[in-house]
């Protein structure tokens, strides 16, 4: 293969509309925008959502719902997934580092998903009371952070 052969596949180039080339050619004189009105005008047309001036749909319907900014938002771990974790102690950079989470919201909630054998040492913003059962039972310890 070289840049010489290389042509864009059959079919997906297709030839520009050549408006305004005389009579002849099915598009000239108004090229194909009809007589008059507001379509005809160069900058001619209407919003989108534009009704001809009744109220739009947008308008009519009314607002719902509320927006929390002040929400915050706990990156979840399973137990399963602390199975899996090699080290003693469970902070939100470890997790990372070990590539088990991708990124920290807020903050790190353990949930009692699963199993859990090994005794760790976790420290994370949230745990959750069946997690923090399981994790004691194994001899490890929980710190809220």
């Amino acid at each position: 293969m070289k840049l010489n052969n290389l042509s864009p596949a059959p079919g997906s180039k297709k030839r520009a509309k050549r408006v305004g080339r005389g009579m002849s050619s099915g598009l000239g004189k108004t090229s194909g925008r009809g007589m008059k009105g507001q379509n005809s005008r160069t900058g001619g047309g209407v919003r989108p959502g534009f009704e001809g001036g009744q109220m739009p749909l947008y308008r009519r319907l009314p607002k719902i719902g509320f927006k929390n900014y002040n929400k915050r938002v706990y990156t979840e771990v399973n137990l399963d997934l602390l199975e899996k974790f090699i080290g003693t102690e469970v902070t939100a950079e470890s997790l990372k580092k070990e590539k088990l989470i991708k990124k920290v919201n807020d903050g790190i909630v353990v949930l009692g998903t699963g199993t859990l054998t090994k005794k760790l040492d976790v420290k994370v913003a949230r745990v959750t009371k069946t997690a923090k059962e399981k994790i004691e039972a194994v001899g490890g310890k929980v710190e809220v952070i």
